[in-house]
């Protein structure tokens, strides 16, 4: 698959002769004339790279660099600038644009900096399938392509990452992603919940212990870090690890070596280390109960997964993959949703996530009688109506937003004729649609005759 390019510029000449070079070249080109259509593009489908100009109308080249550092912060961004603006330029390197390149610039120059670009926020995987490192993840959502482009970013390293996120919005699959994308791939990836081990075997578990140690201890265990050597190990719940404990894995990380229980010496161990909280940890740390020098150890990158009310345009996705994989596993004659069974789940709320999402989606095709699930089973699997029941301003957005969505797939994407129905001017039309992050020209296809 080729790699997508953002172009910006209000020059149209400049924009279609930069296009053509690109597409030659074998890129995907995406043209905007301005700052804020960028912002819209992006909002709809994530670019590989931003190749903008300096000067645009209104929101300016700096202000659309601040802008894409703050909302995708891995995404590569190049400058296309005149000379007199090549000081800002060089200002902006230093706080995370990847380069500039001086108008008039030669074709070749353009391709070897977007060449580069694309390198450092595409890293190569340890698979030869492109994909194969994510197929755990199900999404068509901006916010998700984000975050695994950052977790891309950052697997090709051996820096430890703290990833953060409510219950099951799956913070075990995005370590697994990670350690399938690393260079460590080929060696273990193993898994333990801090939480669900007691304290008085969690140190046992994690380091090991040797024979007659304890009462028990019939004969000498490798704990899961010697397990995992040359490979991942990934500490689910940390913020459920005893302070104790704490202070024996800060000394494991520090010295790369552990000591089993009952050991007279340590052993090295080479580990690659992911851990992973539900917990807000800065309060723990405020109140003594987690130690502040591991919490900077972990937590040198930090990932954040969404909650599944954050994607909701990736839930229509989930629930055709999990019903897929039902229907295999019970040998079931095949089924789908109704339509507005689909509707009811994108907009209801999801306290348990991804994992709640599919258990009722499993609940549903267990007991359904026909090939198609309807609204009415959707809803008593969900025990009651008022499960789908949003707060207030949740359900006006939700609802402002769909109806933009189908004025404008109605008019095609003419942002006039979707004022006029609507009875608002284009500017405050305009101002609805940057709210939502809607790109009318998005819907141009949408249109049926």
């Amino acid at each position: 698959m080729s790699s997508k390019i953002l172009l910006v510029d209000d020059d149209p000449d400049l924009l279609r002769l930069v296009s053509i070079r690109l597409i030659a070249a074998g890129y995907e080109v995406e043209a905007a004339s301005s700052a804020e259509a960028a912002l819209n593009a992006l909002a709809v489908q994530r670019a590989d790279l931003l190749l903008s100009d300096w000067k645009l109308p209104g929101m300016d080249g700096m202000a659309l660099f601040e802008e894409v550092r703050r909302r995708y912060p891995a995404l590569p961004v190049i400058m296309l600038t005149a000379h007199g603006t090549v000081p800002d330029a060089i200002d902006a390197i230093s706080h995370g644009m990847f380069a500039y390149l001086i108008k008039p610039f030669d074709g070749k120059a353009l391709l070897d900096k977007v060449s580069q670009a694309l390198v450092l926020a595409s890293p190569p995987s340890n698979s030869s399938d492109n994909d194969t490192w994510r197929a755990g993840f199900i999404s068509n959502s901006p916010v998700m392509d984000e975050l695994l482009a950052e977790a891309r970013l950052v697997a090709v390293t051996d820096a430890s990452v703290l990833i953060r996120g409510e219950s099951g919005t799956g913070k075990e699959v995005l370590a697994q992603a990670i350690h399938r994308a690393s260079l460590r791939a080929k060696r273990p990836f193993i898994a333990v919940n801090c939480g669900a081990i007691p304290e008085n075997l969690l140190e046992s578990e994690l380091f090991g212990h040797e024979k007659g140690a304890f009462t028990g201890a019939s004969q000498k265990q490798n704990g899961l870090f010697l397990e995992a050597d040359g490979g991942t190990i990934f500490l689910d719940e940390i913020g459920d690890m005893p302070l104790p404990l704490q202070v024996k894995l800060l000394r494991v990380l520090q010295e790369r070596e552990v000591r089993p229980v009952g050991a007279g010496r340590a052993v090295p161990v080479n580990v690659r280390v992911l851990s992973a909280t539900h917990r807000d940890l800065q309060s723990l740390l405020q109140d003594g109960s987690f130690r502040e020098d591991l919490f900077y150890r972990l937590n040198v990158v930090s990932l954040a997964l969404p909650s599944l009310t954050e994607r909701r345009e990736d839930i229509p996705l989930l629930a055709r993959h999990f019903l897929a994989q039902v229907v295999e596993r019970y040998a079931k004659t095949d089924c789908h949703f109704a339509a507005d069974a689909l509707s009811f789940l994108s907009t209801a709320n999801w306290p348990g996530n991804i994992r709640q999402l599919s258990n009722l989606v499993e609940q549903c095709c267990v007991l359904a009688t026909g090939p198609i699930i309807t609204l009415a089973q959707v809803q008593k699997a969900m025990a009651s109506e008022s499960a789908a029941i949003l707060p207030l301003a949740e359900a006006k957005r939700l609802f402002e937003r769909d109806y933009l969505e189908r004025l404008l797939r109605l008019t095609g994407g003419n942002v006039s004729d979707a004022a006029r129905i609507a009875d608002r001017n284009r500017t405050e039309f305009y101002r609805l649609l940057q709210k939502h992050d809607l790109a009318p020209a998005a819907f141009k296809a949408d249109i049926s005759g």
